[in-house]
């Protein structure tokens, strides 16, 4: 009986070696008695990656992991907080949790998403004066063509209509121009432009209906500006729709989780199942 005692003891400790020695064999790092695997790296590496952007990702995945149990054992030796304080402090963010996920599955079935233009206008007539620019903005149309151009007047003079028939004509010669741009109606930030043509910084201050053109070897720039709005005007409405359109649903979604709360308050109150004791 010794005999076999023994032998299951040997036994045990033989299995255990190996199994600790698979662990360390199939582990990439370890924290104290916490060990990552490859396979846990390799669920977070994106395919198609080179083989330098691997290793660094993969050495950064490790070293994240690493902070953080290292912190965790850190925390666990030094931050003073009962079993009882952190199973509080648990129980509170599940429940924020579980009140969020609620609020937000409410929030997608009942939110009304569809913004018109009239609730875009009211809005922006109602709030127009937090909008102010800060930054230059301009509305401009521009040609960058070669100085070879054979027709290089006639294209000028077409530039400067403003007749669509002669934009049009443009239009259709577009392969022949370097760069352009023939839609005046949008709002860009003037340092956008100024990267693209240097020269403007030349220009003492760009005016309204202002026409520019420049030559130089890389060829001729026209530019006709439409108009201009400067740092703290008034954001012009189809610059700000973005922010307007956040803003609006925004509001609906605190008037609807606002009335999501009221009507459940005053259900509980109905049927009884919340009362307020004096």
């Amino acid at each position: 009986m010794k005999f076999v005692s023994r032998y299951i003891i040997t036994l045990l400790l033989v299995l255990g070696s190996c199994k600790e020695q698979d662990i360390k064999t199939n582990a990439v790092a370890r924290v104290y008695d916490v060990y990552l695997y490859e396979e846990d790296i390799q669920n977070k590496l994106p395919s198609n990656l080179s083989k330098e952007d691997s290793i660094v990702l993969r050495n950064g995945i490790i070293n994240s992991w690493a902070t953080e149990y290292l912190l965790l054992y850190k925390a666990k030796l030094n931050v003073d907080i009962t079993d009882e304080a952190i199973q509080k402090l648990v129980t509170n963010y599940r429940k924020e949790l579980l009140v969020d996920k609620y609020k937000q599955a409410v929030l997608r079935q009942e939110l009304d998403t569809v913004l018109t233009d009239l609730d875009i206008n009211t809005y922006y007539e109602q709030n127009k004066a937090i909008y102010k620019l800060n930054e230059d903005l301009i509305q401009l149309k521009y040609i960058h063509f070669s100085n070879e151009l054979k027709d290089k007047d006639k294209v000028v003079k077409l530039f400067k209509s403003n007749q669509k028939k002669d934009i049009n004509i443009l239009i259709h010669k577009e392969l022949e121009f370097k760069s352009f741009n023939f839609n005046d109606s949008i709002w860009i930030r003037y340092n956008r432009v100024e990267e693209k043509f240097p020269f403007l910084k030349e220009e003492r201050k760009i005016k309204k209906n202002q026409f520019i053109q420049k030559e130089d070897s890389l060829g001729v720039y026209l530019v006709a500006v439409k108009s201009m709005l400067y740092r703290n005007d008034i954001a012009p409405k189809s610059y700000v729709i973005p922010t307007i359109k956040q803003m609006i649903l925004h509001q609906r979604k605190l008037e609807l989780i606002k009335e999501i709360e009221k009507t459940l308050v005053n259900d509980a109150i109905n049927k009884k199942q919340f009362e307020q004791y004096k």
